[in-house]
């Protein structure tokens, strides 16, 4: 019985198409009943065959217990027509020459299983180290069409920073599909990202199993506390002497402040966008802890030389060394690595409480 049983295995794994199924079945029955002896003669029914030789069916997060199955796609399931994000009419064909226009969406493609598809990335794709290593196109606000179209892109994927606006409208011109996906800066955001690039590469289901695993983990992770229990803090974008901002309500850093426990000194100063950092604002603010990307960080000279921006120094964060770095684009880009990012903000944060409460 174990050719019997290896051509099941096959089936199942499978390594014939279903074409054979019919003749192949008859075989397999056939040997059985020369194998082993029967008093009645008769044949016991083969077991039916896995579905689908093409797919392999994973259950997402929010579906281990109960609900339908989720269906990894093998492949990209093309050509696809969609409405992206504002409103333009699109429809891809061909993913095999893919171009994300900044380096978040160059991480979701990525994490989507279709980096080998990547044939370029804008400079501010860091990761993962496979999307900084290839080719770069400049930088996603200030792209050239003439640039990108050496590549002969099948599909550019980006948000609505992608630009200038002629050169996005160059592009289309030129007849290569232009996706332009959500970025907004929500705990919901980075979900919905996901979805889109998946949505407009052809794989959904992968985007679906992706996104609902990482809702689920910001979810969880959430805090709530009361405005007098949770610790101030100020996020800070800094470009060395020449751009020292205090990040608002509009930030990609707003929802995570808020997801991890803090108040955010966006809040505390009523800041939509960002103001410049001044020493009377971040004393009035008095914040307990400083959020910054790492290579603002760097552009001052580390923590020492960023102690010397501002007041910064004289608060509670300055005076207790609560300085949290984190590298620029997992903090700034709302993408598919920031559940892990609200972990380890939020242990940060529960450390600056413990402080406090000693």
């Amino acid at each position: 019985m174990r050719h019997t049983n290896s051509i099941t295995k096959r089936f199942q794994e499978g390594k014939y198409p279903y074409r054979w199924l019919f003749p192949l079945s008859l075989l397999v029955m056939l040997f059985s009943g020369s194998a082993c002896s029967s008093a009645n003669n008769e044949v016991s029914q083969q077991p039916e065959p896995e579905p689908s030789v093409t797919e392999t069916q994973v259950p997402s997060s929010s579906e281990q217990s109960e609900g339908p199955e989720i269906v990894y796609e093998e492949e990209p399931v093309l050509p696809i027509s969609l409405i992206d994000h504002v409103g333009d009419e699109i429809t891809i064909s061909s993913v095999e020459r893919i171009i994300p226009l900044d380096g978040t969406v160059a991480e979701v493609v990525f994490a989507l299983g279709l980096g080998e598809n990547v044939v370029a990335t804008d400079l501010s794709a860091t990761y993962p180290p496979e999307a900084d290593a290839l080719p770069e196109i400049g930088y996603q606000r200030s792209l050239s069409a003439e640039t990108i179209a050496t590549f002969t892109p099948t599909i550019l994927i980006g948000t609505e920073i992608a630009g200038p606006p002629q050169a996005i409208e160059d592009l289309r011109k030129l007849g290569y599909p232009v996706v332009i996906v959500p970025n907004e800066a929500t705990p919901e955001g980075p979900g919905e990202k996901i979805r889109a690039v998946a949505t407009a590469l052809g794989v959904p289901n992968r985007g679906e199993i992706l996104a609902s695993d990482l809702d689920q983990q910001i979810q969880t992770l959430s805090e709530t506390s009361s405005d007098d229990q949770r610790p101030v803090v100020a996020a800070l974008y800094i470009r060395g002497q020449g751009t020292q901002l205090v990040l608002g309500k509009n930030s990609a850093t707003y929802w995570l402040i808020e997801a991890a426990g803090g108040r955010n000194v966006a809040d505390v100063l009523d800041i939509d966008d960002y103001v410049p950092i001044t020493a009377e604002s971040l004393l009035v603010a008095s914040p307990d802890a400083i959020l910054v990307p790492s290579a603002g960080l760097e552009s001052v000279g580390g923590i020492e030389g960023l102690l010397q921006v501002g007041s910064i120094s004289q608060t509670p964060a300055g005076l207790n060394g609560a300085i949290f770095s984190y590298e620029d684009q997992l903090l700034l880009g709302n993408g598919p690595r920031i559940g892990d990012l609200l972990q380890r903000f939020l242990n940060d944060l529960q450390s600056v409480q413990v402080a406090r409460a000693e």
